[in-house]
C-alpha cells in the first residue's frame, strides 16, 4: 500500500512538472516559431518571384528576341543568348530541391527526447531546448536562403542587361 501511495505522488509530481510552464519560456518559443515561419514565407515568396522571374524572360526574350533575330545573328544577339542562359541556370539553382531546409521538427524524436525517456521534460525545458535548436535551424536555413536571395538578385540584374542587348540588336548598334 505505502508503495502504491509513493508510485501516485511520484505520478503527482511528474504531472505538475509536465503543466509547469514560465509564461517567458512559452513567450520565447512562440517568438522562435515565428520567426522560423517568417524564413518558410521568404522561401515561398523567393520561389513565387523566380516563377515570375521565368514568366518575364520568357515573354521579353520571345517578343524582343524574335525581332532581333530576323536581321540574323550579331553580337547583341549572341550575348543576349549567353545572358538567357546564365539567366535559366540562376532560376534552375533557385527551383533546385536540394536545399536543406529546416522548418519542422521530428515527432519521433520529440517524443523520444521529451516524453518517452527515463526522465519526461517539462514544458519550460522543453520550450527552452526546442527555443535554442529553432535558433540553430534559422541560422543554417538563413545561409540559404542568403545565397538564393543574391542568385535572384543577379538574374534579375542579367534580365535587364539581356533586354538591353535585344534592344541593341533590334537597333542596329
Amino acid at each position: 500500500m505505502n508503495e502504491s501511495a509513493n508510485r501516485a505522488d511520484s505520478n503527482t509530481a511528474v504531472a505538475s512538472d509536465l503543466a509547469d510552464g514560465d509564461p517567458r519560456l512559452a513567450f520565447i518559443y512562440q517568438e522562435a516559431v515565428r520567426g522560423l515561419n517568417h524564413q518558410q514565407n521568404l522561401v515561398e515568396n523567393m520561389n513565387a518571384r523566380a516563377g515570375s522571374l521565368i514568366f518575364a524572360t520568357a515573354f521579353a526574350n520571345s517578343l524582343l528576341g524574335g525581332r532581333a533575330l530576323s536581321d540574323g545573328l550579331g553580337l547583341w544577339d549572341w550575348i543576349a543568348v549567353v545572358l538567357l542562359f546564365a539567366i535559366g541556370g540562376l532560376i534552375v539553382f533557385l527551383l533546385w530541391p536540394y536545399h536543406k531546409y529546416t522548418f519542422r521538427f521530428d515527432p519521433e524524436e520529440l517524443l523520444h527526447q521529451y516524453v518517452d525517456g527515463d526522465r519526461p521534460a517539462n514544458m519550460s525545458a522543453m520550450q527552452r531546448a526546442l527555443a535554442l535548436r529553432i535558433k540553430a535551424d534559422m541560422v543554417s536555413n538563413w545561409r540559404i536562403i542568403q545565397r538564393l536571395r543574391v542568385a535572384l538578385q543577379i538574374a534579375l540584374v542579367l534580365l535587364l542587361f539581356d533586354i538591353l542587348a535585344w534592344l541593341f540588336a533590334i537597333a542596329g548598334i
